[in-house]
């Protein structure tokens, strides 16, 4: 090859690498711009629960995390969930990026809440989200031996359904005193899961307590501005009056586990009902009405007298002390807490002493007539009988599980019966 040749194609040679370099930045535009794996941005979590004492502060103190982004998730979230009203039990998540910064923080508010802080575009935005349950509906049931919550289960969630079926029939049983070795219940009510696992009970949807041989049956119907509970022939479950002043929901958040059932005894002398109980045991107005008297007065020690409709007054004798808030004059609505188990006055122990009175006269709280709420309007009956039909066949066809155990979470209803159910019920609720 020629000596001038060979130099020409060595100098466009040179030409093109340096051409190449030059416009290196421009080739790299049109390549993928995928990072290697190795520069992809990678996460940690912290997962954990909220301590007794813990603060957010607190946290992030123990976690060594920038104090300037909890100030700026505390602003975010003020309008949300303000970030100080953390409470014990909760759990939380917080979510870093390789250098320490917060990407995301979610805390379960509640059993059906999540508050979820994100970083967006270097700025934090808080939003609340339903947690997405799946509803299934169970069918569980029991026999008392000792006291109602022992039979439903001490479990959480098994504990907060035996409270359920207490405040529905609260009319008509007093779960306190009234059970009796034997009696049984069945419960048809939704069972609420996440990702396939059983988290809570949602609502009872029908429960039958057979009560010293008398059978009660208790309906759930929706219809206007909230539920409420019917007897088979719509009528309401709600009275003027509870069955008792001694609340089965107060006294059992009250004490501990150990001591499900302090009411031991119920005596009926002539002008009232005595209940035996420790001090300390909370009373409850058994209905609305207000308070002319609160204070002391003889025998009675510390007493509450209230007046009700229709010329009513109940009494409340023996107090240890009154609840925060009470006096002469005050507006109380039924089941509000009014004071606590006592022997002040003369009393050879403690107890409640529980009068009902009509003018003057004492009268006997177990032979009123006891007025009931609203009963299913006129209107809405044909879809009531529909819906209680269905629960009827449930309680004639389907398995009830011994509420107790974990299998009864595992078991629910087949596909027919709650389609059929779905469709009875789709029935009795307005349309939005």
């Amino acid at each position: 090859m020629p000596k001038n040749k060979k130099i020409f194609l060595l100098a466009i040679f040179v030409v093109l690498i340096a051409s190449f370099s030059l416009h290196q930045p421009l080739i790299n535009l049109f390549k993928d711009k995928t990072p290697p794996a190795e520069q992809i941005p990678s996460f940690k979590s912290i997962n954990s629960t909220i301590e007794q004492g813990d603060t957010l502060f607190s946290i992030f103190l123990d976690h060594g995390l920038r104090t300037e982004d909890l100030f700026a998730m505390k602003s975010a979230a003020a309008s949300i969930h303000p970030l100080k009203a953390l409470r014990p039990g909760k759990a939380y998540s917080i979510v870093l990026d390789e250098q320490n910064f917060i990407n995301s923080f979610t805390y379960g508010i509640d059993d059906d809440t999540i508050l979820k802080i994100e970083r967006v575009e270097n700025q934090f935005q808080a939003r609340k989200y339903d947690i997405p349950y799946e509803t299934r509906i169970l069918t569980v049931s029991g026999t008392i031996e000792d006291n109602l919550i022992s039979a439903v289960g001490t479990e959480r969630e098994n504990y907060l359904l035996a409270l359920q079926v207490a405040d529905i029939l609260a009319w008509d049983i007093d779960f306190n005193t009234d059970l009796r070795t034997g009696d049984t219940f069945r419960i048809i009510t939704e069972g609420l899961y996440l990702n396939g696992d059983f988290k809570k009970y949602g609502k009872i949807l029908a429960v039958e307590f057979i009560n010293n041989n008398q059978a009660y049956r208790a309906f759930l119907f929706e219809h206007g501005d909230k539920p409420n509970y019917y007897d088979a022939a719509g009528n309401s479950l709600r009275k003027a009056f509870l069955k008792a002043p001694l609340s089965f929901r107060r006294i059992s958040s009250h004490f501990s586990k150990s001591r499900f059932h302090p009411v031991l005894k119920i005596y009926r002398p002539h002008h009232g009902i005595d209940y035996t109980a420790p001090t300390g045991t909370p009373v409850s107005t058994v209905g609305d009405g207000k308070i002319t008297f609160a204070g002391r007065k003889g025998a009675y020690g510390k007493l509450i007298i209230i007046s009700h409709r229709n010329g009513y007054q109940t009494y409340y004798g023996h107090l240890s002390r009154f609840a925060k808030g009470i006096h002469m004059g005050k507006n109380v609505k039924q089941g509000d807490l009014i004071g606590y188990v006592g022997a002040t006055g003369l009393a050879t122990g403690p107890h409640l002493h529980y009068e009902m009175r009509q003018g003057k006269a004492p009268i006997n709280p177990f032979r009123v007539k006891n007025v009931a709420g609203e009963p299913v309007p006129k209107t809405q009956m044909a879809e009531f009988k529909k819906q209680t039909l269905t629960l009827d066949k449930i309680f004639a066809a389907a398995i009830f599980y011994d509420a107790r155990q974990e299998e009864s979470k595992k078991y629910c209803l087949n596909p027919e019966m709650l389609a059929e159910y779905r469709n009875s019920s789709k029935a009795s609720k307005p349309q939005s």
